[in-house]
Order: structure tokens, then sequence, then C-alpha cells
């Protein structure tokens, strides 16, 4: 495959499936009447911007996630307050705009001292025009300028916090269940695309073999069938034959092989690893067999399956981080991800798709981990304002949210600057 289109694939995933995730979230926001201020793809400077009906969709430098803006999530940036001069154009009877700037370049607009201002509820602004008192209705859509950038205010029924428990809940939780549903038609793909193996394999073959390695110093070809280990057959069983020459660190073990029919035997020293554990070097495949088209049901059942079985896997590996039983090299970010994305995308398209739909169920289960700034932190407080029965501080949600998103971006960093060093290295 040429490199042109493993760097086009390997985008192409990301953006898959951080966009769908963000759909979820906008498609119900929208659903639920909230305003989506800017769908964003990354994070940091904006490297691309096109405004659509209310909402400004962004392509932004960082590729290391995306978000969705929704109106009243954070307190609205900009303010205005009694007493200070403004500039506004009507259009029947309405406002339309409102200008906090520049106000002398401004035609065909009123300009006044303002004297009450309601743009939340009864969206309402008295202005005081040379001395007398002028009251105008305000549009739901009115736009705020200011520096040169257009706002469009915010009515309360429009705003994220004006909504039910429910409501909001399935904005936030809808951005992980998008992830779930891409991951389960990608391995439904996957299987329709790889097949159904006829029949069970009966052995186990040398794959891989790492260079410096003890096997990369004996007699052993990719292919072989490994037979035994110091008499012990082997089979299919790949975590007896690990686990035989893990026990065996500075220790000669016999390995029966057969090559083209014939059995041969070698002998192989296992090398300790930072643990003790013996290690020769190699990567073990079963054989190709011969594969049929997938029914509809062995693939709706296989999908299932896979989910299940990389779940558990993803919280197995949660389990690890949590517990210290990994290092830093152990982690990966962007970087690293970016990395094994290419090397898959060279294997076919076949296993790109099995591997963005891993890509997509991590997504979504990370993103519940109840790690604030993430969803399932957000969900958690939507769970305590239901039972409370009134809503937390925002501004306290917001500081901690804030904190929780300072705190990944500073891991991302490190995982980020750790995946360059190892690529310098040639690691």
């Amino acid at each position: 495959m040429h490199m042109i289109q493993v760097v086009f694939l390997t985008v192409l995933v990301f953006f898959v499936i951080v966009s769908i995730h963000e759909w979820g979230h906008y498609y119900f926001a929208k659903r639920a009447g909230i305003l989506v201020r800017e769908f964003a793809i990354g994070f940091g400077p904006k490297l691309f911007s096109v405004k659509r009906g209310e909402t400004r969709y962004t392509l932004r430098l960082i590729p290391a996630g995306g978000f969705v803006r929704m109106a009243g999530e954070d307190p609205e940036i900009i303010d205005v307050q009694p007493g200070q001069t403004i500039a506004v154009r009507v259009k029947d009877n309405r406002i339309t705009r409102l200008y906090l700037d520049r106000l002398d370049e401004r035609s065909g607009v009123i300009r006044g001292e303002v004297v009450a201002i309601d743009l939340e509820r009864k969206l309402a602004v008295t202005l005081d025009v040379e001395g007398e008192n002028e009251s105008f209705a305000v549009h739901p859509a009115a736009l705020m300028i200011t520096k040169g950038k257009e706002t469009q205010i915010a009515p309360l029924d429009r705003q994220f916090g004006s909504k039910t428990v429910a409501q909001r809940a399935l904005a936030i939780f809808a951005g992980p269940m998008m992830n779930f549903i891409l991951a389960f038609v990608l391995f439904a793909a996957y299987i329709q695309m790889a097949g159904i193996p006829v029949g069970t394999p009966d052995k186990l073959l040398v794959g891989e073999i790492t260079e410096g390695m003890p096997a990369s110093k004996v007699d052993l070809k990719e292919g072989d069938v490994i037979d035994a280990i110091n008499g012990v057959k082997i089979g299919t069983d790949y975590d007896k034959m690990i686990a035989i020459i893990g026990q065996s660190p500075n220790v000669p073990v016999r390995m029966d092989i057969i090559r083209d029919g014939k059995a041969q035997q070698v002998i192989i020293t296992p090398e300790p690893n930072e643990e003790g554990v013996g290690k020769v070097g190699i990567r073990s495949t079963l054989p190709e067999m011969p594969k049929r088209p997938a029914t509809f049901k062995e693939t709706f059942t296989g999908a299932g399956k896979l989910m299940k079985t990389m779940t558990i896997s993803i919280f197995e590996g949660f389990k690890k981080l949590i517990f210290g039983e990994f290092k830093l090299d152990d982690l990966g970010g962007p970087v690293r991800t970016a990395e094994v994305t290419s090397q898959i995308a060279q294997q076919g398209i076949t296993q790109l798709t099995s591997w963005t739909a891993l890509l997509s169920l991590y997504l979504g289960i990370f993103n519940l981990l109840p790690i604030p700034a993430l969803d399932g932190s957000r969900l958690i407080f939507l769970g305590i304002e239901a039972i409370r029965r009134r809503p937390i501080d925002p501004n306290r949600e917001s500081m901690v949210h804030f904190v929780g998103f300072a705190l990944i971006m500073l891991l991302m960093l490190v995982v980020t600057y750790n995946d360059i060093l190892r690529l310098v290295r040639g690691e």
C-alpha cells in the first residue's frame, strides 16, 4: 500500500471515530432544542472554520479528540451591563443585532445607553436615546457583534441547563453511544470481509521472529509447526508454550518442530526479561484456514462476541493502570496510536476495519469513566442533580471539569513526548 494511502487511511480513522462521537452529542442536543455554538474536531488553534446556520464547524490543530460547545454549559463570555453604550439594528420591530464596539462606524443603527437588558427571559432592551427611554423586543436569534466576532444570543430555553435531566443526560451519553454503535457495525463489517473459518486449527506456527533474540540465532523459520517443547505437546495452546519457555530463563529447552512434513529439533535458551521471565522472541500464529461467507446471524452474534471480548480486554488494561501494573512506555498517546494505525493500514482494509472498531469501542468506554471533563463525570453530576432535585453550582462543576481537562492534557503531553522520544530512539 502506498504511503499516501496509509497516511490518508490513518487520518480517516481518527476523523471518523471522533466525528461520530461528537455528532452524537450534536444531534441529541439539537433535538432537545439546545443552541450548539461549535462542533469541533481537535483542540487548540483553528485550522479551518465554517459557519452553517447556528453552528460553527471547526478543525483544530491538536488531533486529541473534539468537542461540541452548547450554549449555557459554561458562563457566556459576552455580557452587557446597564450604563454601557451600545448600538442596535432593528428589523420588523425587533432587535436583530447588538453592536458593542466601533459604534461610530455603524450605519442604520440606534445608539444609546443601556437602561435595562434581558437577553435570556424577557428578550427586551431599554435604551436611553438622547435622553428618552426606548424599549425594544429582541429576536431570539439576535447576534452580538464585538471585536469583529458574531455571537448568537442564547435565550434560556435554548441553553443546556434549561433542559430536563433526561434530555441533558441523553445529549451527553449520545457521544459514547455512537462509538458503541460504530464499533458494532465495524466488527460486523470485519466479519463479513474476513469470513468464517472452515474447520478448527490443530497446530501452532512460528510467526514473526525478533531479531537479536534467541529464536533468531537457531534454525527456526517462519511457518515452522511448533509440535512440542521439552516433550510436552503444544497443539494450539499458545499459553502452554509461553509458560514452559517463561519458566526456563537461561535454561536450554528442546523445541520439536515440523518443517515441510519432516520432524526436527532445535535447542534454544530463553533470555530473562526485566521480570526474570524467559523469552525467545517468537510471535506464533495459527495456520490460515479455508473460509466461507458469514451468514447474517453469524455476523450479528460474532460482532456481539467481539464487542464483549474487547470490552473485557479494555477493562483489564484499566485495571493494570489503576493498580500501577504498568510503565510509562506501556502508555501511548496520539503519536503511538497513529503509528500503530498506520502499521495496521498496511495490512489491508480488513484488519484496519477491525482496529477502527476497537478504537471506537475504547473511545466510548474511556469517555464514560468518572474522570472530570469526560462524559462519565458529567453524567455523575446529572445523576446527583436528579437525586438532590436541584442543580450543582455551575461554577463549581465547571472548575472540576477544567481541572480534569488540564490534567488529561498534561498526561497527553507526557505520553506524546515519550512517544516521540521512543520514535527518535528507533524503538
